[in-house]
């Protein structure tokens, strides 16, 4: 029997429950999420200025990755001022299936329009951001600052339901701080309200990206909700990190941010470990090298040069750390200029083979630079 405290407004509720654990192997199966079927359980998390088309297109290009999302977007400026920049964060392809575009802010009918216009493009799914913790998100209404007004912001997500046809998920934290773990109250209004899934990372607002995440937390989410997938998020950064908070808490899929950035395998070997129960071998030297040359070529593809070098800089440091180049290198990926320079750097790196101690770097313990909130409108 486990207890788990919660607080719905000012009144704290006590639930004692035995959610049983899921069988493992069962875990290798797809999940459905409303009329939307995701072919794995492990999920590419949203991540401003990282999770953009070519990052997932070569992430899917590996396998096992069932659903993956994009940065945060506006809603206000995809129905107001929709421009370029609104464009390019929700620029998708077929390839890139199933997609969930994740929107946020506080006007319950521009959310509701701007499900409309994703709907009309084609979009899988509707992610209602709920967990941004950054403060120019908040003090706009938007993020986390949802969880403030829960009449208000039940409204909302029920009228953004009602909108569309395809599913609408929403992506929270446990609550504003410890004192107030209102997801588990939140997940259970959200189902009434025709919420298809949603995911819970396991940090209140108060706690941005640092400290630990609370497992009791989304055990508590899991135990509030009677139908809908509910989706861990927070601190997975290997393969048993997945199915201990798989095993522990009941979620039926994880969704992998930051530890996906320096393992973008991670789906793969999941997916692939649960079905055949053999630990899936880590990537070699040569492919971490192909895929950052992938990647780097679908940044230049799907927009230009200029942009693919830009773009490639922020991302430079965290191929560093598993290919260890050295400093030369490594501070020529971070000022790259060209298309031609990156050719010549990954030809030489691949002349010169991998370093001595290539392969006992402690890669899901590295430090990961936290994003620090969407990359285009406020």
């Amino acid at each position: 029997m486990l207890c788990s405290v919660f607080r719905v407004g000012r009144i704290l509720v006590l639930m004692e429950t035995a959610v049983p654990l899921p069988e493992t192997r069962s875990l290798s199966g797809p999940l459905r999420i409303g009329a939307v079927e995701a072919p794995s359980r492990f999920f590419l998390a949203p991540l401003a200025g990282y999770t953009m088309l070519s990052l997932r297109l070569a992430v899917r290009s590996l396998g096992g990755l069932g659903l993956a999302t994009t940065d945060l977007v506006s809603a206000r400026a995809m129905v107001r001022h929709f421009n370029r920049k609104t464009l390019e964060l929700i620029q998708s392809c077929p390839e890139d299936h199933p997609l969930a575009v994740q929107i946020y802010g506080n006007d319950a009918a521009e959310m509701a329009d701007a499900a409309r216009f994703l709907q009309e493009r084609g979009v899988a799914v509707v992610d209602i951001n709920m967990g941004c913790p950054v403060r120019k998100v908040c003090q706009n209404g938007g993020g986390s600052a949802l969880m403030c007004d829960p009449a208000a912001t039940i409204r909302l997500v029920q009228t953004v339901v009602e909108a569309v046809r395809i599913p609408i998920t929403v992506k929270m934290r446990l609550g504003w701080d410890d004192s107030d773990w209102s997801a588990p109250y939140f997940a259970r209004e959200f189902e009434q309200a025709g919420v298809a899934a949603v995911t819970i990372h396991g940090r209140t607002r108060e706690q941005g990206f640092g400290g630990k995440v609370k497992l009791d937390g989304i055990r508590a989410v899991v135990e509030a909700v009677e139908r809908i997938p509910v989706i861990g998020n927070g601190d997975v950064r290997s393969r048993a990190d997945a199915l201990h908070m798989m095993e522990y808490t009941g979620c039926q899929a994880v969704a992998i941010g930051r530890g996906a950035l320096l393992n973008p395998w991670i789906f793969a070997q999941l997916q692939g470990w649960l079905a055949t129960g053999e630990a899936p071998a880590p990537a070699t030297y040569e492919q971490r090298l192909a895929f950052m040359d992938r990647h780097f070529h679908l940044l230049v593809q799907h927009r230009s040069e200029r942009f693919g070098c830009l773009s490639f800089r922020k991302v430079a440091n965290w191929y560093c750390r598993t290919l260890k180049p050295g400093r030369d290198f490594q501070q020529r990926l971070v000022r790259l200029e060209s298309v031609a320079e990156f050719e010549e750097i990954v030809e030489r790196l691949r002349d010169r083979g991998p370093p001595a101690d290539f392969g006992r770097l402690e890669e899901m313990n590295a430090v990961i630079a936290t994003p620090q909130g969407p990359n285009a409108h406020w």
